[in-house]
């Protein structure tokens, strides 16, 4: 199964990142082409479930909607302000993710962000993953850093 392993520096205790993390509906504000809802559970807890598209953003009378792709998501492990491990259920993304927030000596925290994925289209997606991996990173650090300016401003 291959592993993405990004992470950034956050200039915020551990628990304002957390916050931050776990206000799943706004996560559209740091995640790159990302709309979440929160589902079953608030998304709070093992078993709260979470549903995000990421896609283009239709204009006009659409409203705004997002096309892409919906994944799907079970919170199977819930440690506060520590960590949260989600299971991907969905019919393209498939696997597991792990948000954690590791306090930094000195003050601020370090975030680590683990996507564990089981590849769509079998030996064809398997062969194709080096291709789509330096983008697929290249859109976490992106994010990632988005993130770290939102955690900082983001009430704990």
């Amino acid at each position: 199964m291959p592993e993405l392993v990004e992470q950034v520096e956050v200039d915020a205790p551990p628990e304002q990142v957390w916050a931050a993390l776990v206000d799943w509906d706004r996560q559209g504000e740091w995640m790159l082409l990302t709309d979440v809802r929160a589902g079953a559970h608030d998304g709070q807890g093992v078993g709260g479930e979470l549903a995000a598209t990421t896609g283009v953003r239709l204009p006009g009378p659409l409203g705004g909607r997002r096309l892409g792709v919906l994944d799907t998501m079970l919170i199977t492990g819930w440690e506060p302000p520590r960590r949260v491990d989600v299971r991907h259920t969905g019919r393209v993304v498939r696997g597991t993710g792990t948000f954690e927030v590791r306090p930094r000596d000195g003050g601020g925290s370090t975030f680590v962000w683990t996507e564990g994925l089981d590849l769509p289209l079998g030996a064809l997606g398997r062969a194709g993953w080096p291709l789509v991996r330096p983008v697929m990173a290249a859109g976490v650090r992106l994010s990632l850093r988005r993130f770290a300016a939102y955690a900082r401003a983001h009430p704990a």
